[in-house]
């Protein structure tokens, strides 16, 4: 009996966790494909966008541990998740606005899903020191938003006063303190709870991290 409720709530979680990832792939896709309209790309590039916004932490954090080819290339789902978005987004782009806090709080469970997804990848791997966990962690949540805004030739959103990573890092590491010393059940959820509230909080608060004010003087060396 032990053995069939442990097998139902392994499968619970991984039905659970497998729709939060596509939720969360089609928010970042958005994202992407948002700025790719807004900065007047073709459909090419906005599709390009918004794959790499949706897989890029996820191809960054394979490269790290050892995965090779990266998963994204093994099962391609999550890239066609991707460009079909980019898609509807290209045509519906105007209407997008009206779903602002949609996309806002799917964006937070994205962010609260891939940050555990990458932690939970590194113990996979058999590496299971805090550092690289967090950071495999950190790399799923906020790798391809990094490479979506350099893409395009901006500084990234999570270096600028959002309390974003800081999201990320804090689910890691609770995700990371749980399958330690609790359960892998329990880290699953604990770390995608405290990524994803922290998030919110950021946001409904407004709340930043503090950001150097630098007079305009000439700084250059040499």
């Amino acid at each position: 009996m032990s053995t069939f409720v442990h097998v139902f709530r392994t499968s619970s979680i991984m039905i659970l966790m497998n729709f939060f990832e596509i939720l969360g792939t089609i928010a970042f896709a958005i994202s992407g494909a948002l700025l790719g309209v807004q900065k007047k790309l073709d459909i090419f590039g906005v599709s390009f966008l918004a794959m790499v916004t949706a897989v890029g932490g996820g191809i960054f954090r394979d490269i790290v541990i050892g995965t090779i080819p990266p998963a994204a290339f093994q099962d391609p789902k999550y890239c066609l998740i991707s460009i079909g978005t980019a898609v509807i987004t290209f045509h519906l782009h105007k209407d997008m606005n009206k779903l602002k806090n949609i996309i806002l709080i799917s964006d937070a469970i994205g962010l609260g899903i891939f940050t555990v997804i990458g932690g939970n990848a590194a113990f996979l791997h058999g590496v299971n020191g805090v550092f690289i966990v967090v950071s495999t962690g950190l790399f799923t949540g906020i790798g391809g938003g990094i490479l979506r805004d350099v893409s395009v030739q901006h500084i990234p959103v999570v270096f600028r006063k959002e309390i974003y990573a800081v999201a990320s890092i804090l689910g890691a590491l609770a995700f990371y303190l749980c399958y330690k010393y609790i359960s892998k059940e329990a880290s699953i959820y604990i770390g995608f709870i405290v990524t994803f509230t922290v998030r919110i909080i950021s946001v409904k608060y407004n709340l930043n991290l503090p950001v150097c004010e630098q007079k305009h003087e000439d700084l250059t060396v040499g």
